[in-house]
């Protein structure tokens, strides 16, 4: 057997092995790149006009959107300002384990709309792309498993397609539209596959990057050019013991005011809750709504509201800012419409390609066991 054959049987075995979730895991992930679009066309409460009074303060958010909710504690909800044009959110899992989302006029407090985000469509697209809604643990390698297949195959798919004559190139890099059906599913599979598979592999990659964090790690490195940078992994700390003075506001409050001077371009805040008194309350202040890259990270004393830990985007390393862009590339955001097409396309073609090489492989089984037909008459009796 030849290397090449060799490299065909590996690349038709591992097809059709993990062909079903990636096949689920691209399509999902083609639905959900212009989720906020759709939703913003589909849901109206997600803007609000611009006024000329500054946002209300989150205490103020947290306890309108917990009227109806008493049994909630605001310290653990997480609110969110999406900037001048756009409501603000409330979120928390209430006693029953609901986990509820609160979208509010920021400016004057009211509830515009209340969502039970496990019965959200797009949440549920999330989850099934994220864990094909299986426990955590098994999702981990069924998902992530698929998609380092995935990424092996866009290997050993371009060793495949590779052409072995300079005259064969041309038609590698065309389809035949006026061939019978089992030529254009092979020009489909071959052709489309060549196209998209840089775009895929970034796409599988960053997937990777969220399921096992190490593969980061070694990006990271990388990207640092082989240098560490402990202070960007350093975990802020409380000193239970160290006797401090209260906040003399809600702590909310009290973030939301600090990261406002001190992230003034900060279109995005989100503040994460206030914890038990002995882990530090976070608050992220993002450059754009709805955007992740561009951030500054803080971390609070949950008592007296200070300070104690601020990473801002300017400071950080090359592969802490590839870190911080990780979602972004994933959803071809990072370069805004035009990104999330070509995110969109190279989905909806990863989520092609197990359908066409399974077709592929099933048309050449049954040509295989086909019988010959008769070259002479039968004897007759």
């Amino acid at each position: 057997m030849t290397i090449k054959k060799a490299i065909g049987k590996l690349h038709l075995w591992l097809g059709l092995g993990s062909g079903l979730v990636v096949f689920i895991v691209s399509l999902t992930g083609a639905i959900f790149t212009f989720q906020d679009e759709i939703r913003d066309a589909t849901e109206p409460w997600r803007k609000v006009e611009i006024q000329a009074t500054a946002p209300l303060l989150p205490s103020r958010l947290q306890a309108a959107a917990l009227a109806r909710h008493p049994g909630v504690k605001a310290a653990t909800t997480w609110v969110t300002y999406y900037g001048a044009r756009r409501s603000a959110t409330v979120f928390f899992t209430d006693p029953a384990g609901t986990p509820t989302q609160v979208y509010l006029n920021p400016y004057t407090g009211r509830v515009l709309c209340e969502q039970d985000l496990r019965r959200h469509f797009f949440s549920i697209v999330q989850a099934i792309h994220m864990t094909l809604l299986l426990p955590e643990a098994v999702a981990k390698w069924a998902v992530g498993g698929s998609v380092i297949i995935f990424v092996v195959m866009l290997g050993t798919g371009l060793v495949l397609w590779w052409p072995k004559r300079r005259q064969e190139r041309r038609q590698r890099f065309t389809i035949k539209w006026g061939a019978r059906w089992r030529r254009i599913n092979y020009d489909l599979h071959n052709v489309l596959g060549f196209y998209i598979a840089s775009i895929g592999l970034v796409l599988a990659l960053t997937g990777l990057f969220m399921i096992f964090p190490w593969l980061l790690d070694s990006a990271m490195l990388v990207a640092n050019g082989g240098r560490a940078y402990p202070q960007e992994k350093a975990v802020a700390k409380v000193d239970t013991l160290q006797a401090v003075t209260a906040a003399a506001q809600p702590l909310p409050d009290v973030i939301y005011r600090t990261v406002q001077r001190r992230s003034p371009g900060a279109e995005m805040v989100l503040i994460g809750p206030a914890g038990t008194g002995k882990d530090p309350a976070y608050c992220w202040a993002y450059q754009r709504a709805l955007h992740y890259y561009h951030r500054d990270e803080y971390a609070f004393h949950p008592v007296s509201g200070q300070v104690l830990q601020a990473r801002f985007h300017a400071g950080r390393s090359n592969g802490g800012k590839l870190s911080d862009m990780n979602y972004d590339l994933h959803t071809g955001q990072i370069l805004g419409l035009g990104g999330k097409i070509v995110a969109f396309l190279a989905s909806l073609i990863s989520a092609s390609l197990p359908v066409t090489g399974t077709l592929l492989w099933w048309g050449r089984r049954n040509k295989k066991a086909k019988p010959k037909a008769r070259t002479s008459a039968p004897i007759s009796a």
